[in-house]
This record gives structure tokens, C-alpha cells and sequence, in this order.
């Protein structure tokens, strides 16, 4: 369950302004959410089952084939560099991600 203190904390990250009645109606929409996951998976399944198997056979002989990668240069693309907040050489310029190397 996600109490009103973990609310505000992911308000807080997020860095969303909500009004006191917003963040109680989004809090009691997500505790419904996880609740409707729990009763999910509380559903017994056969072991045996792959966790990624589709319910309807699709075998390779009727699958549509894979579309290959088409690169369509936009012909709006003054219109979309204006939009940006900052450019470096026609590329956006976006804030860096803080992240740590994984060891």
C-alpha cells in the first residue's frame, strides 16, 4: 500500500505539483492498481507454463514477417529545432542524468 508519506515522497521525485485532493485521488487510484496486480498474482499457474507464453498459438508459418528498419528523414525539422530550449551544432542539448557505474 502506498501511504500518504511514500506519496509525498514520489510527489517530491517527480517533481509534481499537485493540489491536496489530486494527490489523494491519484493515491487511492494507484492503491487500487497495486491491489488488482496482488489479486493477479494470486492466480495459481502451472509451473510448467512459460512465463512469456501467448495464450493463443501463433506458430511461424502465419506470423507476418518483420518489417526492416526504414530511416524517413522529417521534413519538419526546422520546426521541431525551434521548439528546443537549447541547441549545440542542430542537436538538442539536454540536462545530464546523475547515474552511478554499476560494478
Amino acid at each position: 500500500m502506498i501511504t500518504p508519506e511514500l506519496f509525498d515522497h514520489l510527489v517530491e521525485l517527480a517533481a509534481l505539483e499537485l493540489s491536496p485532493h489530486e494527490a489523494e485521488y491519484l493515491r487511492r487510484e494507484l492503491n487500487n492498481q497495486l491491489r488488482a496486480l496482488q489479486e493477479l498474482v494470486a492466480v495459481p499457474l502451472d509451473p510448467d507454463i512459460p512465463p512469456a507464453l501467448h495464450g493463443i498459438n501463433y506458430p511461424r508459418e502465419i506470423r507476418p514477417p518483420l518489417r526492416n528498419d526504414e530511416w524517413i528523414p522529417s521534413s519538419h525539422v526546422e520546426t521541431i529545432l525551434k521548439q528546443a530550449p537549447e541547441l549545440e551544432e542542430r542537436y538538442v542539448v539536454v540536462p545530464e542524468i546523475p547515474h552511478q557505474d554499476l560494478e
